[in-house]
């Protein structure tokens, strides 16, 4: 049975980024199967899934990212460069969420909790609103899980200076505040206006000084193949968490939903 959403189309139709998929997918079974014993492999192929793998591989999983959580710290910065070092041509990571045309009436939909837990009426945002806050640049080498990476060129502003302008991802509903981190929920959702496609981050890399909204590639308002008109950017984590087209953002004490997590993927996905 198939678990994800790939084409059923004949091989020589698939797009390359389906093929390099399948091709990572079952070199990764026969490395297995290379290394452990035969009953193993078994109990392992005849395990339930969990998350779209099966349940030992999502548990190995789930140990990798508690690793990595311990060693994340919002001093460590990915290495920038100058800009002219980016690519002038900055390749496209993918196109799930940007199937259908962008809405005319797009705003950014951020849905908020009153103090007492209960929802509220969210709150919708312009690009104005977006750009009113300090503008930020970062050049850095774009990392994709497939195995490329690439110089690029990004601006926007920094996902935590959101947050506190609009008081946002906090149970009290005041703007995050260093001296209570216990204020702020634990993850961050994303999804594009189609809810083609959706992410969900933990409130750590979010607040990390090199996340960005970005919405300029190349110093230009980014196109739609890129995530027009407002994308999420988040350096020291591998590009299919870097969500775009944003339509609606969310704060959760529980995971969010996550497109490649469900689909095999290690939900953190850090660098």
């Amino acid at each position: 049975m198939k678990t994800t959403n790939e084409p059923d189309l004949p091989e020589s139709d698939l797009p390359e980024s389906v093929i390099r998929r399948r091709t990572l997918k079952a070199f990764g079974w026969f490395a297995l199967a290379s290394v452990v014993p035969v009953g193993v492999y078994s109990w392992i192929q005849n395990s339930p899934n969990l998350a779209g793998i099966r349940k030992p591989l999502r548990k190995m999983l789930d140990v990798n990212e508690d690793i990595a959580s311990t060693y994340f710290s919002n001093n460590h910065l990915v290495r920038t460069y100058p800009v002219e070092a980016a690519a002038r041509v900055p390749r496209v990571n993918g196109f799930d969420g940007l199937r259908t045309p962008l809405p005319d009436d797009w705003k950014l939909q951020i849905d908020r909790q009153g103090s007492d837990g209960e929802p509220q009426e969210p709150l919708l945002l312009t690009m104005d609103d977006v750009k009113a806050l300090p503008r930020q640049e970062l050049v850095y080498d774009f990392k994709c899980v497939e195995g490329w990476s690439q110089i690029q060129h990004w601006s926007g502003v920094r996902f935590s200076d959101f947050m506190e302008r609009y008081q946002l991802g906090t149970r009290s509903g005041k703007a995050p505040s260093p001296d209570n981190t216990d204020d702020l929920y634990k993850f961050v959702g994303m999804e594009t206006p189609d809810k083609g496609y959706y992410v969900g981050i933990d409130m750590e890399s979010a607040m990390h000084p090199q996340t960005l909204l970005a919405y300029e590639l190349n110093g230009e308002p980014i196109n739609n193949q890129h995530g027009a008109p407002v994308r999420l950017l988040i350096p020291h984590k591998y590009g299919v968490k870097n969500l775009k087209r944003i339509g609606r953002i969310f704060f959760s004490d529980t995971r969010p939903r996550d497109f490649w997590a469900e689909r095999g993927y290690d939900y953190y996905l850090g660098l």
